[in-house]
C-alpha cells in the first residue's frame, strides 16, 4: 500500500509528538528527582493531546512518573484510545 503524502506527513508529525512527549516525562522525572523547576503538568498533558499520548504512556512507565496520579493514569490512556479511534476513522479520508 502506498501512502499518500498527507498520510506520511500525518505518521512524520506524529512520530515527532510521541517521541517530544516521551523526553518531556523523562527530564520532568529527573528534574523531580533534583528538586529543580519542573515541567507544567498542563505541558505533558498538552503533548499527550496534541499527538504524544503513545510517547507520554510510555514515558509514563519506563520513567515510572506520574503513575502515582489517577488523573495520568486515567487521561492518558483515554487520549491514547481516542488518537487511535480517530486515526482509524480518518486515516483513509486522507488518501
Amino acid at each position: 500500500m502506498k501512502l499518500s503524502i498527507y498520510q506520511t506527513a500525518l505518521i512524520a508529525f506524529l512520530g515527532v509528538m510521541n517521541l517530544i512527549a516521551f523526553i518531556l516525562m523523562g527530564a520532568d522525572k529527573r528534574r523531580a528527582e533534583r528538586k529543580r523547576w519542573r515541567i507544567p503538568e498542563k505541558t505533558l498533558f498538552l503533548s499527550a493531546i496534541f499527538g504524544g499520548s503513545l510517547g507520554s504512556l510510555l514515558g509514563m512507565y519506563f520513567f515510572r512518573h506520574k503513575t502515582r496520579h489517577w488523573y495520568f493514569c486515567l487521561f492518558i490512556p483515554l487520549i491514547l484510545l481516542a488518537h487511535i479511534a480517530l486515526g482509524y476513522f480518518f486515516f483513509d479520508k486522507l488518501r
